[in-house]
């Protein structure tokens, strides 16, 4: 099954805070073997050597600080896997809403060595914030897991919530693609697409029919006439190998992430199998530039 690989009991109804905080744990059950450890290996710089002669940066740019993941664990956990971590903080009514708040998040991670990104979790997200204040952030990624009107009841679906209603899977995924093509194809700042394919859990066993050859032929377009990144996720195991030749055939570039709050920060398995299948190297990767 190419879809994600993440399932939780039917009867819990979490946020996207708690289901985050748990994905270490689930994805362990899931993940299909491991890459043993002669054939993926670290090299000075935090670069990864493959045994087929490729080899790609180990990088992950997906990394939320929380109660049980302070920025001095992430340092810490970076100087030990000599891998280099992307922080993001959402931007959101529970996060950064305002130019105080971003600021504050900007301030507070500029003296540690790491990159500083943002996630929206809505569009619209930059009117209220200073474009040069956004500008100082390293990167902005934006996932499309918030979907407007994505039943006929009008509901706002949460992809990673158990408890979202679809009672028409084609219609979902009219708005799903539209909501796609309106954060691709928008003009708020935008450097990576992150957990592509992600469907919501009553949609799984379907996941090949719906994501068919159109619709991610569609995404990669738009990604491309932006020059937008591929975020390769870990915790969901999106996209599937179809996807990303098919992004690699267009010339677009990837990311690693963990989405991590906890331990399991750079815990990369499904992103380095991923890579090494599709014969990944350097040259595919996106490389945040600092912007300060």
């Amino acid at each position: 099954m190419f879809g994600s690989g993440v399932f939780l009991q039917k009867n819990s109804i979490m946020n996207r805070k708690t289901f985050l905080q748990m994905s270490g744990l689930l994805v362990s059950s899931t993940v299909m073997g491991k890459i043993p450890s002669a054939e993926m290996h670290f090299i000075e710089g935090g670069n990864s050597s493959a045994s087929n002669g490729s080899s790609f940066p180990l990088m992950d740019l997906h990394v939320h600080r929380s109660r049980n993941l302070t920025i001095d664990d992430i340092v810490a956990k970076s100087k030990e896997l000599n891998m280099k971590i992307g922080v993001m903080e959402n931007i959101s009514p529970w996060g950064i809403k305002d130019d105080e708040k971003l600021k504050e998040y900007i301030d507070t991670l500029r003296p540690y060595p790491v990159f500083i990104g943002l996630q929206p979790m809505s569009l619209g997200w930059s009117k209220n914030l200073s474009p040069d204040l956004i500008a100082q952030a390293d990167y902005v990624a934006m996932d499309p897991q918030v979907v407007p009107n994505g039943n006929s009841y009008g509901e706002t679906i949460n992809v990673w919530e158990y408890s979202t209603y679809i009672d028409d899977a084609e219609a979902f995924m009219e708005q799903n693609m539209k909501h796609y093509m309106n954060i691709l194809t928008g003009n708020e700042p935008l450097d990576i697409f992150a957990c592509p394919l992600f469907l919501p859990s009553s949609l799984e066993r379907h996941y090949n029919t719906l994501w068919n050859k159109k619709r991610l032929q569609q995404i990669i377009d738009a990604a491309k006439a932006r020059n937008v990144a591929i975020e390769i996720n870990d915790v969901v195991q999106v996209p599937h190998e179809e996807f990303i030749l098919m992004a690699k055939h267009a010339g677009l570039k990837f990311t690693f992430g963990s989405d991590a709050r906890n331990q399991f920060v750079g815990r990369l398995i499904y992103c380095k199998r991923m890579a090494q299948r599709c014969q990944l190297t350097e040259k595919d990767f996106f490389i945040p530039r600092s912007r300060t």
